[in-house]
């Protein structure tokens, strides 16, 4: 029996040969798909990196209160301030966290965790106006721009999910 490959599909034909450069996107993904869930697990389970274990989100702690608390002072302080700690923004920002994470791991809703993933991160960006070492650009606009490439490189196709059957049909889960 012959082992199938894993590989790209062309737009409205066969299946195409990886090259070196599809490979180099979906470590990308796969790496920043792992900067989000890592960000969801030590938030909720507090394992001592970002968030101490009595600041977890399982112990009663707020994932969003520490860093936007910290922005009272910036330029948009008093909105994402004024954000801090409240339920809803907790439960947003966790379920991005994870659905981001979770997306760019597997190579499905490669897509989507681009568009959220890149609205998640400049509202980030935002929040922390005036920028301390650089006029405009940080790392949460450079990992936007990583994501929209991601997603027109429709890295979820090597090294994931994304070849699945359903996956190719369905238009919002690439």
């Amino acid at each position: 029996m012959a082992a199938t490959v894993n590989r790209p599909v062309l737009e409205n034909g066969p299946v195409a040969a990886h090259r070196p450069v599809d490979y180099v996107w979906a470590i990308t993904r796969i790496s920043i798909g792992w900067i989000f869930l890592w960000a969801f697990l030590d938030k909720t389970f507090g394992w001592g990196f970002a968030t101490p274990a009595g600041k977890a989100w399982i112990s009663g702690g707020s994932p969003t209160t520490g860093f936007l608390k910290g922005t009272g002072e910036n330029a948009l302080g008093g909105f994402f301030s004024s954000l801090a700690g409240q339920p809803w923004v907790d439960w947003l920002f966790m379920l991005g966290l994870l659905g981001i994470g979770a997306a760019l791991i597997l190579g499905v809703g490669t897509r989507i965790a681009a568009v959220t993933g890149t609205l998640m991160l400049v509202l980030m960006w935002a929040a922390e106006l005036p920028l301390a070492n650089n006029p405009f650009l940080d790392e949460h606009l450079i990992y936007s721009i990583v994501l929209v490439g991601l997603a027109l490189a429709n890295a979820g196709a090597t090294l994931g999910l994304g070849n699945l059957p359903i996956v190719r049909r369905t238009a919002w889960l690439k």
